[in-house]
């Protein structure tokens, strides 16, 4: 019986490896990998979260959207009727240093805002 959980432990130790050399893998977008505005629009727009992260790698931030409080009493108010809709899912990824606004400048960051997986919108900042 020892020997089959000795195995056993052995397994799950090589998983885990496995796993976290994987995930290390693309925890960065390729150094010196940058991309004009234009081409950074182009490449990533309307695109799921899965191709971005194989494309740029993990995302230094994520942030979750939360529903502000007293949301719910002013769209009662509006009339609309929120148990008829689908939830929404909203977050936000943000990069560092890997668009270009000139030759020699980077955007120190690149918020892309994902709506149900979807790359929905896109901001280059300076001054976060």
């Amino acid at each position: 019986m020892q020997f089959t959980i000795k195995k056993l432990l052995t397994g799950v130790a090589m998983s885990i490896l496995l796993a976290a050399s994987f995930s290390s893998a693309q925890a960065a977008p390729p150094k010196g990998k940058t991309y004009t505005e234009t081409e950074f629009l182009n490449t990533f727009s309307g695109k799921s979260m899965k191709v971005i992260t194989e494309k740029l790698g993990k995302p230094f931030k994520k942030e979750q959207s939360v529903k502000p409080s007293g949301a719910s009493s002013v769209l009662m108010k509006a009339g609309a009727d929120e148990s008829k809709s689908k939830p929404v899912k909203v977050e936000m990824w943000y990069y560092k240093n890997i668009v270009k606004y000139d030759p020699k400048n980077t955007w120190k960051e690149t918020e892309i805002t994902f709506v149900n997986d979807k790359a929905m919108n896109i901001a280059f900042f300076n001054n976060r």
